[in-house]
């Protein structure tokens, strides 16, 4: 894929955590191409702001990826949390992961990745990889899913960290009512009393769960607290 990518783009930074990988890299599948750089690193460790500033001057870059499944979240969310300038993420994961990053309330997959993902970026699912591509064939499918970066997030927040530490408490217990599972949930401190009366403002009830909520919901939710 590496290698697609050099024929195809101005210029390819790739992040290789396997150090006996680097030498085929560098000595035979790249060894054509003068516009690649390797890195020799954990990409949940790398400076990818730092990259894109002496790379690309600062201007948006594209990501592209086959993720490990067991890191794909703190990778993206690493990237959005970080705000380096994107264009867009196109990255293979499980499918049952690229199926939650674009539903929305109500839904059983519904959750604080989908939240996230849709409020940095407009998730597109491109098409699915049938587990019987693969050799040793594995016990899930996959999918490949774009993921286009808002110019402006769909909502607006007074505290962007506030709203996704509300989001968190609301899913870790996501058959609780939000009132209780934003009970002195961790990074809140907020009451049960103060978000009975926020939800009673936005005209919903008290026993609604944080599963029911839309993006918007919980940004006034955020406001309000």
């Amino acid at each position: 894929m590496t290698q697609y990518l050099c024929e195809n783009a101005r210029e390819v930074v790739a992040v290789e955590i396997d150090k006996k990988l680097i030498p085929i890299l560098e000595n035979d599948t790249l060894a054509p191409y003068d516009n690649i750089s390797i890195i020799n690193e954990d990409i949940l460790k790398v400076d990818i702001n730092k990259i894109v500033q002496e790379k690309n001057d600062g201007k948006p870059v594209k990501v592209v990826a086959n993720l490990p499944y067991y890191i794909t979240t703190p990778i993206i969310m690493g990237l959005f949390e970080s705000h380096v300038p994107l264009e867009s993420i196109t990255i293979m994961v499980q499918k049952e992961v690229a199926e939650r990053m674009q539903v929305g309330p109500g839904t059983k997959d519904y959750g604080a990745l989908s939240l996230a993902v849709q409020y940095y970026a407009k998730p597109e699912l491109m098409f699915i990889v049938p587990a019987g591509c693969f050799m040793p064939r594995p016990n899930v499918d996959s999918a490949v899913i774009r993921l286009t970066r808002h110019t402006n997030p769909p909502v607006t927040v007074k505290d962007e960290n506030k709203m996704f530490n509300i989001i968190r408490a609301a899913f870790n217990q996501r058959r609780k009512t939000l009132v209780n599972s934003l009970n002195n949930a961790a990074g809140i401190n907020v009451t049960k009393a103060a978000v009975a009366d926020a939800l009673d403002k936005m005209g919903i009830s008290q026993t609604i769960r944080g599963e029911a909520l839309t993006l918007e919901q919980f940004a006034l939710l955020s406001d309000l607290i």
